[in-house]
């Protein structure tokens, strides 16, 4: 069975494991402050989950996601990711994150530099545009669901919603793509990760992130992007 890496552990990563575990994949995680701090978590998980340090989780994991945001200079498990895919669901935000020339510029995207802390790994923009928390407002009970759960949808449903992929690599974009179709999504491709900046906050497909968007409506969407540089 396939291990899924999953190094942070707040709302993004803790939910993403869940939905994995539930698809069936083996998960193992990690956080900042230790393994010991993730054992309700893991306990919660059940017996397809551990937790482990950041180099431990980084060594076995088949594939990888750094859920948390960008930072330079950023201490990174780099050979322990080495040769393999790596999923960035990080989304840059000035007020967050400050600011970042290159990205400002339009020289490069956000996605572009975490390429550049992982030079041996295979970066991909994932995850980056769905919710993993309850809808804000709630309309109904199943708005409490985080979206990631709430849109899934199986292969083949008329309101099966898409989500972005974006990379250098297409054996990753291929990855994530079946990832997406195990958790019930549809993927869409928007390759190479210098076009990435379309699925960024403010663009038009953000704007039905909420709720999201068909195939062809976020296809159609990533197409009307305009980029902004600072």
């Amino acid at each position: 069975m396939t291990t899924f890496g999953i190094l942070g552990a707040g709302q993004a990563g803790a939910t993403l494991a869940r939905v994995s575990v539930d698809a069936g994949y083996d998960v193992v995680i990690a956080n900042s402050r230790g393994p010991e701090t993730l054992a309700g978590l893991v306990r919660e998980l059940g017996p397809k989950a551990r937790a482990a340090t950041v180099s431990e989780a980084a060594a076995a994991a088949d594939f990888a996601i750094l859920a948390f945001p960008y930072v330079p200079g950023t201490r990174l498990p780099v050979e322990d990711l080495a040769g393999k895919v790596v999923i960035d669901n990080n989304n840059y935000m000035v007020w967050r994150d400050g600011h970042y020339p290159e990205v400002d510029s339009g020289q490069k995207t956000v996605h572009e530099l975490r390429q550049e802390q992982l030079p041996a790994s295979k970066i991909v923009k994932a995850f980056s545009h769905v919710q993993f928390h309850e809808r804000h407002p709630i309309r109904v009970p199943s708005d409490r669901l985080p979206a990631i759960v709430r849109l899934a949808r199986p292969a083949g449903a008329p309101d099966r919603k898409a989500l972005v992929v974006s990379s250098d690599h297409p054996e990753a974009v291929e990855l994530v793509t079946a990832f997406y179709d195990d958790l019930g999504f549809d993927a869409v491709d928007n390759s190479p990760l210098s076009e990435s900046w379309r699925s960024a906050p403010g663009t038009p497909m953000w704007q039905g992130s909420v709720d999201g968007q068909s195939r062809d409506e976020l296809i159609a969407n990533l197409k009307r992007a305009e980029r902004v540089t600072a």
